[in-house]
């Protein structure tokens, strides 16, 4: 019998002392990863409820009130189109007020633009020197708008015009562009920029007596213009 040959001893493999096993690396980037997650999403938890707080905090100590707009009356002793073009002759004034009712809050309005339209068509503009509205205050405003203006309107537009006409009572929209700024204690916020929406019906008074009575109306208030 042939004596059994040795056999080979199975190969080693050698690494580097800084080789790591692909598993535990990845299962090392895991590890990383959920703790910055983790971390990030405690941070805006946090953030969440620091900012909840204060809002909270601010509403409790100022309880801001809707500043109100109103139209208290509104004297219209021209508004007609003596020939027939598109030109209308116009001679509106308004008595308007804005109320502040917060106490801890003032406004300041930087800028206020007054539009007149009728049948959405702009026919007199106007603006309204700049003023602060301390707490609990109010503010009269009385724009005047006179002169005459091309408005292009449509037919239909045209035969409600003749109509309220010969009723003596005009539909008009009045409409305010504001910037204004709220001031808190010794804060004072960035300007924003807000619209007031006045639609009226305005009797006409050109013959010396008026023809109706100017009913005061409240204005909508526009966050976004």
């Amino acid at each position: 019998m042939k004596a059994a040959l040795p056999q080979a001893a199975p190969e080693r493999a050698f690494h580097s002392p800084g080789y790591n096993n692909s598993t535990d690396s990845c299962s090392f980037f895991n590890c990383c990863f959920c703790c910055i997650f983790s971390l990030i999403f405690q941070i805006l938890c946090a953030l969440v409820v620091v900012v909840g707080l204060a809002v909270l905090i601010f509403w409790l100590l100022f309880r801001p009130n809707p500043v109100t707009f109103h139209v208290n009356d509104a004297s219209l002793t021209r508004f007609d189109r003596p020939f027939t073009n598109d030109t209308l002759y116009y001679h509106l004034a308004l008595n308007m007020t804005i109320r502040n009712s917060n106490r801890r809050i003032g406004i300041y309005y930087d800028q206020i633009e007054v539009q007149a339209l009728y049948a959405g068509q702009i026919f007199g503009t106007t603006s309204v020197p700049g003023f602060y509205l301390g707490h609990k205050e109010t503010e009269y405003l009385n724009p005047v708008f006179d002169g005459q203006s091309l408005v292009v309107l449509q037919g239909e537009d045209w035969s409600k015009f003749d109509m309220e006409r010969q009723l003596e009572n005009f539909s008009i929209n009045i409409k305010l562009y504001l910037e204004v700024r709220l001031k808190m204690l010794l804060f004072t916020t960035p300007k924003y920029k807000p619209g007031i929406d006045c639609d009226l019906k305005v009797p006409l008074d050109s013959k010396g007596g008026v023809s109706g009575y100017f009913e005061s109306q409240r204005c909508d208030f526009v966050w976004k213009r």
